[in-house]
């Protein structure tokens, strides 16, 4: 018996010894933060009190605590931020499709403001701000050493008013001037057109209005070329669209889609993590779909085109997107301020990320730049043909009418050739559908 109290004694005591080696350095760590933690509080404490007795200027307290908060939310990477409540109102009406601007989408690069593109007939895209292009100058003031936030500000003003942007664009030799006067920015979400046989659906954001936009758009385009059976297929055209709203990514996916995976999203903690799956229905009633994205493909466009290509559902045409792979969320915080804060990383249904990498088009398509051709070089490429030859026989093989019918189609053919010169890419996707349209059942 003494033997066991000695045992169980001596147990306890080994017990005892073992917890206090393990946990008494742990417990000495956490305290040792928690010191640290507020020994930096203090110190900023010490800062901000010099600052406001000692400052050359008499500065605003809450601007400096206000500036504080943004520098520690765009430590962590370009897309948090902190959001005044003029910020956060002005989040609130993009989100519902209108606000005031120039109408680019920008991010921040080597202290400069980069575009990741121009919305499409905003003043900006009017004035040729192409996505790549970076802002160095601000009516002659330079953006360097100053958050984004700060940058966007200075392009801000009231609706009329001109601003002079210093744009350097890769592949141009020196920086350039753009004037640009600013304006209500008012979005159509979805725009749609029919080339030839081909609904083409041109997506400009993501916000409140894209879905209904892209179902009324494309019944209207459908039905205008006598129903789906003489639709050949569909271009959904996400080039140079920022991206937006989560929900209405995973719902443009969806309406392409039976089933299956369209997006998940990981945070830093496992059990955060959530899965986006199709509903059965497909707007297309499974017509060929292509995509086209470029480098000004950034977010919710990314997440569409990884989710319909892991899917196998569209063919993807065009140049590697942007690789914005985070997920933002708003908060919001007291006197009707928010917090943009990121919050998880999303990949695409083979798992995925496109964080930094992009999405990778199944065709590679650069877009030419315009060189307008002269009226001599237009006459050397006119190809001739037997029909030119003086004296030629005539073709005694067709009617009349075949022969119409024909000359019809080729003018039709030459009508589509012409899109190559405005838009190489939207016609090379076009020409995809074509094909497998000519090469399916009859």
């Amino acid at each position: 018996m003494k033997k066991f109290v000695a045992a169980a004694l001596g147990g306890s005591l080994a017990g005892l010894i073992v917890a206090t080696q393990v946990a008494g350095p742990l417990l000495a760590q956490e305290g040792a933060r928690t010191t640290n933690v507020y020994e930096q509080l203090d110190l900023f404490g010490d800062i901000f009190e010099r600052i406001r007795a000692q400052y050359v200027e008499e500065v605003d307290e809450a601007d400096l605590i206000e500036a504080a908060i943004n520098g520690m939310l765009t430590s962590l990477d370009p897309h948090s931020s902190y959001l005044s409540p003029d910020d956060a109102a002005d989040m609130r009406v993009q989100t519902r499709g209108e606000f005031g601007g120039l109408g680019i989408e920008v991010t921040q690069e080597e202290g400069f403001v980069k575009v990741v593109s121009p919305i499409d007939g905003t003043p900006a895209d009017a004035a040729g701000i192409e996505a790549g292009d970076f802002i160095t100058h601000v009516d002659g003031e330079s953006v360097l050493g100053l958050n984004l936030d700060e940058a966007v500000e200075m392009m801000r003003g009231p609706v009329g008013s001109e601003i002079v942007i210093t744009v350097v664009r890769e592949g141009e030799g020196d920086p350039f001037e753009v004037s640009i006067i600013r304006d209500t920015i008012k979005l159509t979400a979805v725009r749609t057109r029919t080339e030839g046989s081909t609904v083409v659906l041109r997506v400009t954001t993501f916000n409140d209005q894209t879905m209904p936009n892209l179902e009324a758009g494309l019944e209207k385009q459908v039905e205008a070329l006598g129903g789906m059976d003489k639709v050949n297929g569909f271009v959904l055209d996400l080039r140079n669209n920022p991206g937006g709203l989560l929900t209405q990514a995973i719902r443009v996916s969806d309406a392409f889609l039976e089933k299956g995976e369209i997006v998940s999203t990981r945070g830093r903690d496992p059990a955060d993590g959530d899965r986006f799956n199709a509903t059965p229905g497909d707007l297309a009633m499974g017509k060929p779909v292509v995509v086209l994205i470029n480098g000004g493909s950034a977010s919710a466009s990314e997440i569409v085109a990884g989710a319909l290509q892991d899917h196998r559902r569209a063919i993807v045409v065009g140049t590697k997107s942007f690789g914005k792979g985070s997920v933002q969320t708003v908060m919001p915080l007291r006197g009707d301020a928010a917090m943009r804060l990121t919050t998880a990383r999303y990949y695409t249904p083979s798992g995925r990320s496109i964080q930094a990498l992009g999405v990778s088009p199944d065709i590679v398509v650069e877009q030419p730049r315009r060189t307008p051709a002269s009226e001599e070089e237009d006459e050397a490429n006119r190809s001739r043909s037997e029909a030119d030859l003086r004296g030629s026989l005539d073709n005694d093989s067709l009617t009349e009418d075949e022969i119409r019918q024909i000359e019809a189609d080729r003018a039709k053919a030459e009508e589509a050739a012409k899109l190559r010169e405005e838009d190489y890419q939207l016609a090379y996707a076009i020409d995809i559908l074509k094909g497998l349209s000519a090469l399916g059942p009859k």
